[in-house]
């Protein structure tokens, strides 16, 4: 019996209740706590977020149906785990009736083309991702378009983090021509979105293409000022239905209210650096508590990204503000795909290159190598631990990373001490 070879195993048929106890379904108030949310730790430990059944229902709903055009006929997959809010994101196409994909594994296993090969077994028509698994693809130099019909296919959708510009020419060059790209962002706080993708407008080229509906997402100044085509703080000036119904023991919503709305009071400051142009679009630069600030410049860590990681010698990168003589210095770290290769010219090509393409503010003052980029759980770079390391403070949510070992890389650099 296979149930008597492996440890505490047992049989289907055995595991199965002949005689299954009816369901009784209550009627429960709207607020009702439907999930436990634990924010993803980037910048301190993990809050334990209670998101309400009826706001959460609603705005998955309007995600779901109208921004991402799903219907009862639809297939959607999401590349995700347990952890992270797109899994609740995933099991709520239920409510509408589309069939649902779920997958549990290496997403290149048994080779970089196995998610590739899904979309056309299961005729999946919504895939999700994120920018990381998209970036993964190119590297490894996958090219779908020529080697899998993905006919079924109309909407890629990806989250985590920023979807940078060349990410969008691989995907129309190298995956599907005429697939609907939609970068969202949102984040487990609301457990949705607050800016995502629409059906019937176009996609530009490094932009999230509007705000979400319902939600009045701005970019505010330091001043709580609303900005257009300037870089400033997410702000949402009006509730919405899946704000936090409170967080797990939190006396008198101190946490909450400190975690939202100390900044600017009576609004939500969701902690994102953002830019909203004239046609709508919206561009996410990272998170606003990790934004660069030399010489008083405010600088978003993912345009830095964009440029380094487009370098076919760049794995992946790190960047982060070190206080320096009364000002802040940028120092970049490189994971290289060959190790122990960094040298003087490939770091002025990448200066160079940030000069052109940035502006002098951007160019790092140090550049290092390193083995390993810390990421928690959901695939976020974690940038505030590793400053944190350099200027000598404890790291609190090292649970929260899938490598925290990475850290003990930081460390005691000499070079930047």
């Amino acid at each position: 019996m296979i149930s008597q070879k492996i440890n505490k195993g047992v049989l289907w048929d055995e595991f199965i209740d002949g005689n299954p106890s009816q369901l009784i379904f209550e009627q429960l108030p709207f607020d009702h706590p439907l999930y436990i949310m634990y924010s993803s730790g980037t910048t301190g430990l993990p809050k334990s977020i209670v998101h309400g059944a009826g706001g959460t229902l609603i705005q998955h709903l309007k995600e779901l149906r109208l921004h991402s055009n799903i219907s009862i006929d639809d297939t959607v997959f999401y590349f995700t785990t347990c952890g992270w809010m797109m899994w609740n994101w995933l099991l709520s196409n239920l409510a509408i009736g589309s069939t649902i994909v779920l997958y549990d594994g290496n997403p290149f296993y048994p080779d970089p083309n196995s998610m590739w090969d899904m979309v056309d077994e299961f005729q999946i028509t919504h895939f999700g991702t994120s920018a990381k698994f998209i970036d993964a693809c190119k590297l490894e130099n996958v090219s779908p378009i020529s080697s899998h019909s993905l006919e079924s296919m109309k909407i890629i959708l990806s989250t985590g983090s920023p979807l940078i510009e060349e990410s969008y020419d691989y995907v129309y060059k190298q995956i599907k021509r005429d697939v609907q790209l939609s970068s969202i962002s949102g984040g487990t706080d609301i457990i949705s979105c607050f800016a995502g993708g629409n059906p019937i407008l176009p996609v530009h080229r490094g932009e999230i293409q509007c705000r979400g509906l319902g939600m009045a997402v701005k970019s505010f100044d330091n001043d709580g000022k609303s900005l257009l085509n300037h870089k400033g703080e997410l702000v949402c000036t009006k509730p919405f239905p899946s704000m936090p119904i409170y967080f797990w023991n939190d006396q008198d919503n101190e946490k909450y209210d400190n975690a939202y709305f100390k900044k600017f009071p009576g609004i939500w400051n969701h902690g994102d650096f953002i830019l909203i142009n004239e046609h709508g679009g919206v561009q996410i630069f990272g998170r606003s508590d990790a934004t660069l600030n030399p010489g008083g410049v405010r600088i978003g860590t993912a345009e830095i990204y964009r440029i380094v990681e487009s370098f076919e010698e760049v794995e992946d990168s790190l960047v982060i503000g070190q206080a320096w003589d009364g000002d802040e210095r940028i120092i970049l770290f490189l994971k290289l795909i060959e190790p122990d290769s960094i040298n003087h010219d490939l770091i002025n090509k990448i200066n160079t290159s940030i000069r052109t393409n940035c502006s002098p503010r951007h160019v790092p003052s140090i550049t290092l190598e390193t083995k390993d980029i810390p990421y928690t759980i959901n695939g976020k770079k974690v940038e505030i631990a590793v400053k944190r390391i350099i200027e000598g403070d404890e790291v609190k949510n090292r649970d929260a990373l899938s490598n925290p070992e990475s850290l003990e890389l930081y460390e005691n650099i000499p070079d930047i001490s």
